[in-house]
């Protein structure tokens, strides 16, 4: 049986557009069948802001097909709930990126993994994957 894992926005993308800046361990992760790979609600937001004010103009495919994109990744979607609004609004790091909280947020929640390369996540005590130490 595998593990669950959170995967982090830019983890989506470069899973989707196959970037070169995803490591191997980070592709075995993800393309083993046995693991469940989860996607927050945050993720979409954040690309659709992104898209929004012209930083992701090749999101524009992806956000008009997000569900079928995702389901055809089989990766499954988590929900923002308020018990997660109210961690990440909450969590005492210094570090104000409202897409990265709620990520750190529902991963401690909801006791998952995150792949992440962001370095904000070394802020926590949460599992990331890969390791930055």
């Amino acid at each position: 049986m595998g593990i669950s894992y959170l995967i982090d926005t830019h983890v989506l993308l470069w899973w989707l557009f196959n970037d070169k800046r995803l490591c191997t361990l980070s592709r075995d992760i993800i393309k083993n069948p046995h693991n469940t790979i989860i996607v927050s609600s945050a993720s979409a937001w954040e690309i659709a802001t992104k898209y929004r004010i012209g930083k992701m103009p090749e999101a524009e495919f992806l956000l008009n097909n997000y569900d079928a994109v995702l389901t055809k990744a089989g990766f499954l979607q988590l929900a923002i709930t308020t018990d997660h609004a109210l961690k990440a609004g909450s969590l005492k790091i210094k570090h104000r990126d409202p897409f990265d909280r709620m990520l750190m947020a529902q991963a401690e929640l909801e006791n998952l993994p995150i792949l992440s390369y962001d370095s904000a996540f070394d802020l926590t005590h949460l599992q990331v994957i890969p390791n930055h130490n």
